[in-house]
């Protein structure tokens, strides 16, 4: 498929899994799925999903069901989902979704972390057509045959199906998520993290000096409390 998943797939999921603000993140699309959608899993794919990563990453049942009950609280904080467009070093283009209580102060930071960073923000709509807006579900390999596991799911609304060394990707329109979500569950396969995910359409070879310059701001961005997923056109 040769598609960079955010932006260069095997080093951001090592930072992921050591940033001491993971919990936090994982809380706070726990409480927006729920508020969204409801607070019951059966009835919310996009809930069911946030627990299953949430639990995939090792966080407390506590910690997830402390989130949910702060989505149904009457003092709960109006958290609303804000995505920046901008380029970095190079020309690389990045896609920022975030989850803020407060949009001011997080586009101030996200700002300053461009302009500090090499890169620059764009208008919003900017870079649609460079990207697509895709469910990806990232699933424990399958042992199975693939094959006939893709026939089954397409009638979920799956596109494309990839199998590499740590996971099997499923991937499908956005609207499909929900419908896709339950194929899955329904097939028992185990999940490791799902959602809507930007995908670049053409995506963008660079050397390694050029990532490095690239992955300061990347990096950077990752690091900021209301910043949940960046996603590149990095090959």
């Amino acid at each position: 498929m040769g598609r960079a998943f955010e932006y260069r797939r095997a080093s951001k999921e090592a930072r992921w899994d050591k940033m001491s603000k993971l919990f936090p993140k994982l809380a706070k699309a726990i409480q927006v799925a729920a508020k969204e959608g409801g607070i019951d899993p059966d009835m919310n794919p996009k809930l069911r999903s946030a627990i299953a990563t949430a639990k995939a990453n090792n966080m407390p049942k506590d910690n997830i069901d402390a989130a949910i009950k702060r989505a149904s609280g009457k003092d709960s904080a109006d958290i609303k989902n804000i995505h920046y467009e901008g380029k970095a070093a190079h020309g690389a283009l990045v896609i920022v979704e975030c989850m803020s209580d407060n949009p001011t102060r997080t586009v101030a930071n996200v700002k300053a972390i461009f302009s500090k960073n090499g890169g620059e923000i764009l208008q919003n709509g900017s870079l649609t057509f460079m990207f697509s807006h895709k469910a990806v579900f990232h699933l424990e390999k399958y042992d199975g045959d693939l094959e006939e596991l893709e026939l089954e799911l397409i009638d979920a609304g799956l596109e494309e199906l990839e199998q590499n060394d740590e996971e099997l990707l499923v991937i499908g329109n956005y609207t499909a998520f929900g419908e896709l979500s339950n194929a899955i569950e329904k097939k028992g396969l185990v999940l490791k993290k799902a959602g809507l995910e930007y995908l670049a359409n053409n995506p963008v070879s660079f050397s390694e000096e050029q990532l490095l310059d690239i992955e300061k701001l990347l990096d950077k961005l990752e690091d900021d409390d209301d910043v949940q997923a960046v996603y590149t056109n990095i090959e």
